[in-house]
């Protein structure tokens, strides 16, 4: 394996990938944490769309996880839950890099999931609870409705709803990549056969 320095050092990517996302926050103008995350459907379909992700957990020793919240009943959340993997690239444009990540999927449906639901807007949390995310619409001012509905009900502390939390994903490959001039890119590969085994690093070609 080539040698890793600079802003590849390190024997932990999630400790890398936080480095890289600090370093996209002091520089991208929006959403620096935004993440194209792709799914299948049933039939092997891909989807694609953008979320936030808003924790990258470093457990130590290689171990970790990559957070991002939605609604369960969303497609997105129908093809993760059914299909227990997904695949999502987080970009920098600004820094001139990627990391691309693949693995295994589980829900975060507890405290944790409370704690973030907590920490959002008002407006965030009983939109939340008054979108049926991905549902047909009728117009905008049922959904307006809906969010006034909500509002009456639950005031100016809505809980988290059932449908509405987590997801963690377990990578078994992280790609860390960065420009380089001339299109000779600079490219490291973690893999690992199982959330519990080693990683392996490989260096790819551009």
């Amino acid at each position: 394996m080539s040698a890793r320095s600079g802003i590849f050092a390190g024997e932990d990517p999630f400790i890398i990938a936080q480095h890289w996302l600090e370093a996209a926050e002091q520089t991208e103008p929006n959403d620096p944490n935004a993440i194209a995350l792709a799914t299948v459907d049933g039939d092997g379909l891909p989807n694609v769309r953008m979320v936030l992700l808003k924790q990258i957990e470093a457990l130590g020793a290689g171990q970790g996880a990559f957070v991002f919240y939605t609604n369960y009943d969303s497609v997105k959340g129908q093809e993760l839950q059914a299909a227990g993997k997904a695949a999502f690239v987080l970009h920098s444009k600004t820094q001139r890099r990627q990391i691309r990540v693949r693995g295994l999927v589980s829900r975060e449906e507890g405290q944790a999931a409370d704690a973030y639901f907590a920490s959002r807007s008002l407006k965030s949390r009983l939109g939340a609870w008054a979108s049926r995310q991905s549902q047909p619409l009728e117009s905008r001012a049922s959904l307006m409705a809906a969010v006034a509905g909500i509002t009456a009900k639950y005031g100016t502390n809505p809980p988290r709803p059932p449908f509405w939390g987590g997801f963690r994903i377990v990578p078994l490959e992280i790609e860390f990549w960065a420009d380089g001039d001339f299109r000779l890119h600079d490219r490291f590969r973690w893999q690992r056969t199982s959330p519990a085994a080693d990683w392996h690093v490989q260096r790819l070609n551009p």
